[in-house]
């Protein structure tokens, strides 16, 4: 008989060894937040679908202080989420070449932000529009 132990590999923490794999870690944790935000607006919809005293209710229930306390939670998440989102976005990209030359990660994320931003502000643009 073999009297050498086995070797057994650590399994919990081991992620938490390091700050990369801290923040990964927050970064997947706040993605539940946002499938909060998606049944909720899920929800939205069913209600809207059920005829306008369905609609009213849940309207109303959006402007109670817990629901408003919950989307303020929700929307800090969702930004951290983002946030984290367009900083991990050059380590998964491919190389970037433009002229002949890398762009930088630093430029890469402020194209995504400066991106978001205008199509945040253009989907509001467009709402704005409609609700005139």
């Amino acid at each position: 008989m073999n009297k050498r132990r086995p070797y057994v590999r650590p399994m919990g923490g081991w992620w938490r060894k390091s700050p990369y794999f801290i923040e990964y870690m927050v970064h997947e944790g706040t993605a539940l937040f946002v499938a909060a935000y998606a049944f909720a607006l899920l929800f939205g919809l069913w209600r809207l679908s059920q005829g306008e005293a369905a609609w009213n209710g849940f309207i109303a229930a959006l402007r109670s202080p817990w629901s408003v306390l919950c989307h303020l939670i929700l929307f800090l998440m969702i930004g951290y989420h983002s946030y984290t989102w367009f900083k991990i976005m050059p380590r998964t990209l491919p190389p970037l070449i433009i002229g002949g030359k890398r762009v930088s990660a630093a430029a890469i994320t402020a194209g995504g932000f400066i991106a978001a931003l205008l199509a945040s502000l253009a989907l509001l643009g467009i709402a704005w529009g409609i609700s005139q």
